[in-house]
């Protein structure tokens, strides 16, 4: 036993050396608290004892920071005998995942901070973020409080990341991955571009507020950041275009591939999105190469901005700030939808849509007539109204 015990702390063969950078040994299995109170390792680690509501939680790091200190406790692990051994530990899987000790007294504390408008000048980009990130971990505790049985969930997912970023690469790594893609690979891709690309994480904000504020069916920030597929498809995609612009494209093609498998969004890497971007429901929305959508834009399902198939080159829409497109629309070919206009569910778009104007039907006409169409007094992309000016103009009864 004693034997065992030794080769298990000093085989190199358990662990996992990485061959650039600041990495932390890994050991290639993983350790539970029943293993750490096996009789095989007492020689090494003595058993630790747990309350009833501690747990060890795995989340996947990048490795590149050492993870913050804490004060030990009665309810936790003893931090000096528990990060001496399984600090960075990997499962049988080929993801690399990092364990800390969670426990009741850990969940008690808030940090209640009201979220801030996307034209707040008086704070800075980072105090935002800092400040919806807090909000965020605020409502996953409250969900826990709601529904314990989603702890570990929220607490792989949010509360154990130390950042938006963090928590955001960890999110898409695993809804993206699968047997040949693991998670602990797009996690580092991930993590690597987030961080240091502040215009994603600024879109990223945006879209949360976007979504937050103008769907009803969102009742949390942390709600939309963990289970809306519009959004997450279109964070991806900023990875995407991102890796698109510096000239990696097979890979940007792989995950716009992964993110239509997944998400049934079918978002080109070369397409140019704004901020403030809500893809509501988002099933089967695709937007082609070459098509531009700008500031708060809201876009329903099965939306297609695509080309007219008989050209080459710069061939899909261009769309202004503000518009509302509704669903089951086509866009085709290179026309422009300009600044706050709004396109009524089900309608074709093959001509140029002025601005503040109400484009409707197949082919799309503009409500009021071409010469003298009725203008729109606010941005509808905003008030996410759909049938006004629409209703009054048809009686037709369906």
């Amino acid at each position: 036993m004693k034997v065992l015990a030794f080769l298990l702390a000093t085989s190199p063969s358990l662990y996992n050396f990485p061959t650039k950078g600041p990495h932390f040994l890994a050991p290639r299995i993983s350790v539970s608290a029943n293993f750490l109170g096996s009789q095989f390792v007492r020689p090494v680690l003595k058993p630790v004892e747990l309350s009833v509501f501690a747990m060890a939680t795995c989340v996947h790091t990048s490795r590149t920071e050492t993870p913050p200190q804490t004060k030990p406790h009665k309810t936790q692990v003893d931090d000096c005998l528990f990060q001496n051994f399984v600090k960075y530990c990997r499962p049988n899987s080929a993801d690399i995942v990092s364990c800390a000790p969670i426990s009741e007294k850990r969940s008690n504390t808030l940090h209640m901070c009201a979220p801030t408008g996307l034209d707040d000048v008086n704070i800075n980009h980072e105090e935002a973020v800092d400040n919806l990130w807090k909000l965020m971990k605020d409502e996953a505790r409250s969900d826990i409080d709601e529904e314990p049985i989603l702890s570990n969930y929220y607490f792989s997912s949010i509360l154990l990341h130390d950042s938006m970023e963090s928590a955001l690469a960890n999110h898409l790594a695993m809804k993206l991955s699968n047997s040949m893609l693991p998670s602990g690979t797009l996690y580092d891709l991930f993590i690597g571009l987030l961080t240091e690309n502040q215009d994603i994480m600024r879109g990223v904000k945006d879209d949360l507020r976007a979504v937050k504020e103008r769907d009803p069916a969102c009742i949390s920030y942390v709600h939309c950041f963990l289970n809306f597929k519009g959004y997450l498809a279109c964070q991806a995609h900023r990875v995407a275009h991102k890796l698109w612009l510096r000239g990696r494209k097979i890979l940007a093609l792989l995950i716009q591939n992964r993110v239509s498998e997944v998400f049934a969004v079918d978002i080109h890497p070369g397409a140019k999105i704004g901020r403030g971007i809500l893809l509501d429901h988002a099933t089967g929305v695709v937007i082609g190469e070459t098509a531009v959508i700008g500031d708060n834009v809201s876009i329903l399902h099965n939306v297609t901005l695509g080309g007219t198939g008989k050209v080459s080159g710069d061939r899909h829409p261009k769309i202004g700030d503000g518009v509302l497109i509704g669903a089951g629309t086509c866009v085709l070919g290179n026309v422009r939808i300009e600044d706050g206009a709004k396109i009524g569910a089900g309608s074709v778009v093959l001509k140029q849509v002025p601005a503040r104007t109400t484009a409707v039907g197949n082919p799309a006409k503009l409500i009021g007539g071409k010469e003298n169409p009725t203008k729109l007094d606010k941005l509808p992309s905003l008030t996410m109204d759909h049938t006004s000016h629409i209703s009054e103009w048809s009686d037709w009864v369906i």
